[in-house]
């Protein structure tokens, strides 16, 4: 059947509140620090993401769980406001809508986040005729998200079995286990790490970011890695790809993964070759760090395109 969507993103979606920089230690004893930003804006790697890849001109849905709260309605509103389609965005009348709270500090950041409905989001919340509507399926925050991660596997191999190629961008550990992602991997395509999460994933062996994604791309999934100031790299199994880093002055850089992500996956779309797909996404990361939050300054195509043709870079 035809695919009515491009893009169907699975996960976590919450409000962020980002405050800083933190010129000093977080001081507890109920001290009060003054910082010179604070902004609520759209947060959730998976909602970031999905509205990224909105901007750039693709047709996303996204399936997940918010709480039937002033915050959930916030997500949804949102989400909807950036077009993406909410129709699975399922309303939990008993858990509270997720919340996460960026301290950033220089080039670093805290993230605090109360998990709500991620813990019961699962496979249940996607809707079967989504999973056979949409060109490319992407889970992001898979360890935040225990049922979804168990669930994820058979959701990829239905995606697949549709035609559609998949992604997963794992997110941080809590844990710090960086377990149990064997079966997941088998039916990723793209796996979309930073280069710190890469490196874990690969285990001690791991010495540098291109070690990391070559290890992890002999375990099936094309691998590429956002490696802050050194750019971006990927490798397919055969051969390392490699695009520079942008000479940016963020504002904030919450969320420019997250932008770099629908960039990848709308150029790989559009068929564009590997490195080309490369700095096409390390331009739509880049330009998101461009105002606070995660979602306000997101690119459209055309900005992507008209930044690759003024530095010089293959546009198709």
């Amino acid at each position: 059947m035809p695919h009515r969507y491009d893009l169907l993103v699975i996960g976590d979606a919450n409000p962020d509140v980002i405050v800083g920089p933190l010129t000093a230690p977080l001081a507890f004893d109920q001290r009060e620090q003054l910082v010179d930003t604070g902004s609520l804006t759209l947060g959730g790697s998976a909602a970031i993401m999905a509205c990224g890849a909105a901007r750039l001109g693709l047709e996303v849905a996204f399936a997940g769980r918010v709480g039937d709260d002033d915050a959930g309605h916030y997500v949804r509103d949102a989400l909807a406001g950036h077009g993406v389609d909410t129709g699975a965005l399922h309303l939990d009348p008993d858990l509270p809508t997720p919340m996460t709270v960026v301290l950033t500090q220089a080039e670093d950041r805290a993230i605090l986040t109360s998990p709500g409905t991620l813990t019961t989001t699962s496979g249940a919340d996607v809707p079967a005729g989504l999973l056979a509507a949409a060109r490319h399926v992407h889970s992001a925050s898979y360890f935040l998200q225990p049922r979804l991660a168990a669930d994820l596997p058979d959701l990829f191999r239905t995606a697949r079995s549709h035609g559609a190629t998949t992604s997963l961008d794992t997110q941080d550990d809590p844990s710090g286990a960086w377990a149990g992602l064997g079966a997941v991997l088998a039916v990723t395509d793209i796996l979309l790490p930073n280069a710190a999460e890469a490196r874990r994933l690969a285990g001690p062996q791991a010495r540098t970011p291109e070690e990391a994604a070559q290890l992890l791309a002999a375990r099936g999934p094309l691998t590429v890695v956002k490696n802050g100031a050194g750019g971006a790299l990927c490798h397919d199994g055969r051969r390392l790809s490699t695009a520079p880093a942008l000479p940016v002055r963020p504002k904030d850089t919450v969320g420019a993964g997250d932008s770099f992500d629908a960039g990848f996956v709308a150029a790989t779309l559009d068929g564009l070759p590997l490195p080309e797909a490369l700095r096409f996404a390390a331009v739509c990361g880049a330009l998101s760090t461009r105002a606070h939050g995660g979602t306000p300054a997101q690119p459209t195509r055309d900005e992507v395109l008209a930044h690759l043709t003024r530095t010089g870079a293959p546009t198709s």
